[in-house]
């Protein structure tokens, strides 16, 4: 017995046993090798994106711990970048003292990056509150500035002479525009 088929549907016979031929090798050959990498691809995506916003909570709880210490210090970062100026400090601080003279602005070794000056002070006050209040008043200025001790007083009649050093701080501009500098490079 002879079996009729047309050509028609033994063309289409041999390009559906292709086309299931080329799935299967397709499939077994790139499909599910690629699948696997992309299932481990994907694993190590999500662990990425976890260590990524891990570090992006911490890099925006820094941010705003940096942002409020730097509005609640802002006196004090601006102070830094303020020049001492004697006369000006003896301008401001006079109220405080009968007399008042700033001498010896020495600089002395940098502590920390910061540069320091030695200032030596002379004074006249009429009691010690006076000097606490002047105290109070450094706080407050607009200059880093720390009171060496001792601080001497010696009574002259009415008055108290003080003398004392004081270390001004600010920041170091040579250190800081080498680093600027080497920064941008």
């Amino acid at each position: 017995m002879k079996i009729k088929i047309s050509r028609h549907y033994l063309y289409i016979l041999l390009i559906s046993i292709f086309l299931f031929l080329f799935v299967i090798i397709f499939s077994f050959g790139i499909l599910i090798p690629k699948g696997k990498q992309y299932r481990e691809s994907r694993l190590e995506l999500r662990k990425e994106n976890s260590e990524l916003r891990k570090y992006q909570n911490f890099h925006d709880d820094t941010l705003t711990t940096f942002k409020d210490l730097q509005s609640k210090n802002r006196h004090i970062i601006t102070a830094f970048d303020t020049a001492f100026n004697p006369d000006r400090f003896e301008k401001q601080h006079k109220i405080f003292f009968s007399s008042l003279r700033v001498s010896k602005i020495t600089r002395s070794k940098d502590e920390e990056g910061f540069a320091t000056y030695e200032v030596n002070t002379t004074s006249q006050i009429s009691s010690p509150t006076n000097f606490y209040d002047f105290l109070d008043a450094l706080n407050k200025s607009d200059w880093i500035i720390g009171v060496n001790f001792p601080i001497d007083f010696k009574r002259d009649g009415e008055m108290i002479k003080s003398s004392f050093t004081m270390k001004v701080y600010t920041n170091n501009k040579d250190k800081n525009s080498t680093a600027s500098e080497s920064v941008a490079k």
